[in-house]
């Protein structure tokens, strides 16, 4: 059951609406910072990491399109066929705004592995955050901002995570990044 939140934040509608357009078209997570954000974390960030399923430049110009006519644009060129064939073919990002805001920004890149795929087949909505949109595993957000990123934000953000779902979090599925990589790759 989702709650209702009576004061969402700039990156909470932002998001729902650039999500609102997605959706129609791929499947997507969402990862990192914003985790720990939606569950209450006072921490500073202008961007919201986004993975999508691989998808072929056909079904992304349709994509890119509709977030065009949604009020978005990409930071890096206008032209899907850029977009896709210089960026994201390529396993760079690119950079989303509302247009006329230069914050905040969705960084949008395509899974470039199975271990994305998983997250993405694994994706969860999350009842505490009152958001309708789905999110990598808690599992996953842990291990990736102990195991793998481990600046001093990500570790703070994994134990926020940690204090959260501590009644629900079950340590014995809590993933290995080197391991699921090695499981998936």
């Amino acid at each position: 059951m989702i709650r209702e939140i009576k004061n969402r934040t700039i990156l909470d509608e932002f998001t729902e609406a650039f999500v609102n357009v997605v959706e129609k078209h791929v499947e997507y997570i969402i990862v990192s910072e914003f985790v720990a954000i939606a569950h209450g974390r006072s921490r500073g960030t202008e961007d919201i990491d986004m993975i999508i399923e691989r998808i072929e430049k056909d079904e992304f110009l349709k994509l890119h399109n509709d977030l065009e006519n949604a009020g978005f644009e990409c930071m890096q060129s206008a032209s899907g066929e850029i977009i896709y064939d210089d960026y994201l073919i390529d396993n760079l990002s690119v950079r989303y705004i509302k247009k006329g805001n230069f914050l905040p920004e969705m960084e949008l890149k395509l899974a470039k592995d199975a271990l994305d795929d998983y997250q993405i087949e694994t994706k969860k909505q999350l009842p505490l955050t009152g958001l309708d949109f789905y999110f990598s595993s808690i599992e996953m957000n842990i291990a990736f901002k102990e195991q793998l990123l481990k600046s001093d934000k990500d570790i703070e953000d994994a134990q926020h995570l940690r204090i959260i779902y501590s009644d629900a979090l079950d340590e014995k599925i809590l993933p290995s990044v080197e391991l699921t990589r090695t499981i998936y790759l």
